[in-house]
């Protein structure tokens, strides 16, 4: 091929472009194990079947066209009682309820009406969109709902062609405000306990309106809303492609800017959300090393010269170096009035490192960063600062590249080999990832250390790393999920771009000594934090833990 590079690009793009180098299954081997779920999936809704009425919400918006193939799909299903048709003009709709024979009854409404008149109350609402169609067995996912304690939830969904045929579903984490604004995901199939959830502050209100527009206005008037998740296909939406390259309406995104500088993803349908602070706090970078003058080298010139956020300082922490042209090199930096650099000579044990630093930092927010990070976006330690101050947040991590360009951290997933693992490993850097969550900011149960932001305070009210059971592995999982007991979110920040070269400094687990600590870790994780490992809230239980790449899960 060296004759021809012009067929060499060509692989070379088309090979990115399957997924294959990076482990998605072809178009066929998807089709295959979607229709495998989609049985498991049918069984599971057969066996919890009700006969409880609902109600359904139709919103309209442009796509008035997709309307009749609604309207004759929820006709198959006996149990709805009421369809509301959500318009920007009603006059136009009139001859839908005047020709109504569906048999439920059909209302239509306008948006700002549906949302402020509540003379009426309707239990067990499910709001979908014109061109949407729902599961025949639908009523034993909303009975899941009534269940609960939730106000609010939503449920997945795929699309659908008009002979039937189903496919790329979009099987959703549990409730995640930061990928809601960020990306918009949950944009059909919301489930309302009554109508009432909806308000003058929260309303369905805009041309525009989207369920996503509602629950981003529903998140800014109480960050701590709970939003159910049901991780069953119940809605099938018709495959046409869609003309916004905004994941929210122009409104929506104003409200966002009072809190945060909004800009556009310039490739996905992606928000970037730099949150204002009312302050530069402080932030006190710790890094640890054994030696390794050139790693260090090119991380803290990296961090030097291209970091916009200048209120920092940065720890070098370090541990029994030998190598003279290191000590000389940490004894040069020790001269710049950002640097401190602290001496631990105890035998290596991250975890034990970074809490005695964390003694010495002046700083109220603290950074665990390693040795073999490298600072590519300018604005990192911006982003990063702007999630970790906001109260509801707990640990920020970045994306991480191996030097080649492929993802190497992007948020950890519980349960991946049994213990844990990086979203997205392996995937080209300019990916959208799977439902825009490699493009997209969004919260993770964990984030890895090997550049990792956390308050101070919180970072000492868990307790630190665990020095005792996690000398070196696992201790960043486990201490992302201390901080989750602090009604926190583990938030990946995906604007903040840095190489890491893994392991190059400490090596891999590759001898039996190494090998036996690595399995008494992992087990020491297992015991712990079961309930994550067997179902992680950021991640869906139908999705792969064989590999990181997101995949359907197999089934028999």
């Amino acid at each position: 091929m060296k004759r021809w590079p012009w067929l060499t690009s060509f692989y070379s793009r088309n090979l990115q472009k399957s997924g294959l180098s990076y482990g998605i299954p072809s178009k066929k081997k998807m089709a295959k194990l979607y229709s495998r779920l989609i049985l498991v999936q049918e069984e599971e809704l057969r066996g919890t079947q009700s006969v409880d009425p609902f109600n359904v919400a139709v919103i309209v918006n442009q796509k008035a066209d997709l309307l009749d193939f609604t309207l004759r799909q929820l006709s198959k299903i006996e149990a709805i009682e009421t369809v509301f048709l959500i318009v920007d003009e009603i006059d136009e709709y009139g001859t839908y309820t005047a020709n109504n024979d569906q048999g439920y009854e059909l209302i239509v409404k306008s948006a700002v009406d549906f949302s402020t008149n509540q003379d009426c109350e309707i239990n067990n609402l499910l709001i979908i969109n014109a061109g949407d169609s729902l599961h025949p067995y639908v009523q034993g996912a909303l009975t899941k709902f009534i269940k609960s304690n939730h106000m609010i939830g939503y449920f997945d969904s795929d699309l659908i062609d008009l002979s039937g045929q189903r496919k790329s579903p979009k099987l959703h984490r549990d409730w995640d405000p930061d990928l809601l604004l960020s990306s918009g995901y949950i944009n059909t199939g919301m489930w309302l306990r009554t109508n009432r959830v909806l308000s003058d502050k929260s309303c369905l209100s805009t041309k525009n309106t989207s369920i996503a527009d509602f629950l981003v206005d529903a998140y800014l008037s109480d960050n701590r809303i709970d939003i159910g998740h049901i991780p069953l296909v119940v809605v099938h939406s018709l495959n046409k492609s869609e003309n916004s390259k905004l994941p929210l309406s122009r409104e929506v995104i104003d409200k966002i800017s009072v809190y945060a500088d909004v800009t556009e993803h310039p490739k996905f349908p992606v928000l970037k959300l730099l949150w204002r602070t009312e302050k530069q706090p402080l932030v006190s970078l710790i890094i640890p090393t054994k030696n390794a003058k050139e790693l260090v080298k090119a991380c803290i010139e990296s961090i030097l010269n291209k970091t916009v956020y200048n209120h920092y300082e940065i720890l070098l922490v370090d541990n029994q170096s030998d190598d003279k042209e290191s000590l000389e090199y940490f004894n040069e930096l020790a001269k710049h009035p950002k640097i401190k650099v602290l001496k631990y000579d105890k035998k290596f044990n991250y975890s034990a490192i970074n809490n005695f630093a964390v003694g010495h930092a002046s700083g109220e927010i603290i950074g665990l960063i390693n040795n073999d990070v490298e600072v590519i976006e300018p604005n990192w330690l911006s982003y990063m600062v702007g999630q970790v101050t906001r109260l509801e947040v707990g640990c920020v991590g970045a994306k991480l590249l191996y030097s080649d360009g492929r993802i190497q951290h992007a948020g950890v997933v519980m349960g991946y080999g049994g213990g844990a693992g990086h979203a997205h490993k392996y995937f080209p850097r300019d990916h959208s990832g799977y439902l825009n969550r490699l493009a997209a900011t969004n919260s993770f149960s964990a984030v890895t250390a090997a550049c990792l932001l956390v308050k101070k305070a919180d970072y000492e009210a868990v307790g630190g790393l665990d020095e005792e059971n996690l000398e070196v592995a696992f201790n960043d999982v486990d201490f992302c999920l201390k901080i989750l007991g602090l009604n926190r979110r583990n938030v990946y920040c995906s604007e903040a771009e840095l190489f890491h070269h893994e392991s190059i400094s400490r090596g891999f687990d590759d001898t039996q000594e190494k090998m036996l600590r690595f399995n008494s870790e992992l087990a020491y994780l297992q015991n712990k934090w079961p309930e994550f490992i067997q179902n992680d809230p950021a991640y869906n239980p139908y999705l792969t833990l064989r590999r990181e790449n997101f995949s359907i899960k197999e089934f028999g």
